[in-house]
């Protein structure tokens, strides 16, 4: 695996523009109240960027959104939540890396489908979460594609088999979990009472985690 070795300076968004100035500070500052933007409208797209410590509340997607390129040196809590409502809504996060997640890289409250391809994650608690007890609930799809996991981590992707979320796992790398010890893909009885979500399962089944043990490997 190769990390991010240097900044990467520049925020794309669409509909939003940013002097050299800014953009340095963007990179860098994380403040509550601070950039990089945490509220992306529909249709926005991140690129480019390193997150340095802390990440403070992370990017938050109002919409379809693309986060290209983003890497967190430190996520604390979640790096990013995908928040939009329309079943419509994708949310693609291509390249880049996560490391330093006390709980979730990737929280998932919306609709839509959600999209991780080629991304690295090291020192987490889930690489993605569809949330269990939100008050307004949706059925969401997410695909993990051609991703890096290194050790310690808890669990890839959980899902709420009740509300109809699928998992599907394609070319997912594991380092060093000999043991096998994190789960690739959990499954809950979601709620939306704000209880915690009880957890039903884990593995394969063909309907809710959608992967086979030729989609990971091991080293």
């Amino acid at each position: 695996m190769t990390w991010a070795a240097t900044f990467l300076p520049s925020v794309a968004t669409r509909g939003c523009t940013t002097s050299p100035t800014e953009r340095e500070h963007h990179d860098v500052t994380q403040a509550e109240d601070g950039p990089p933007p945490r509220g992306l409208k529909d249709g926005a797209t991140l690129k480019n960027v390193v997150i340095g410590t802390p990440a403070a509340d992370g990017v938050h997607c109002l919409g379809s959104c693309t986060l290209q390129n983003v890497w967190w040196e430190n996520v604390g809590e979640d790096a990013a939540t995908f928040k939009g409502t329309s079943k419509t809504a994708v949310y693609a996060v291509h390249g880049g890396g996560a490391k330093g997640a006390s709980d979730k890289v990737f929280q998932f409250n919306g609709a839509g489908k959600l999209v991780v391809n080629k991304f690295q994650v090291a020192g987490f608690g889930k690489l993605v979460r569809s949330c269990g007890n939100c008050k307004k609930q949706y059925q969401r799809t997410i695909l993990i594609n051609d991703v890096d996991i290194t050790t310690p981590g808890k669990s890839i992707v959980g899902v709420n088999a009740d509300y109809g979320d699928t998992a599907t796992l394609r070319n997912v790398r594991i380092h060093g979990d000999a043991k096998k010890k994190i789960k690739p893909c959990t499954r809950f009885t979601g709620n939306d009472t704000g209880k915690e979500p009880k957890e039903i399962g884990t593995g394969p089944d063909g309907t809710t985690c959608r992967y086979s043990a030729g989609d990971l490997s091991y080293d």
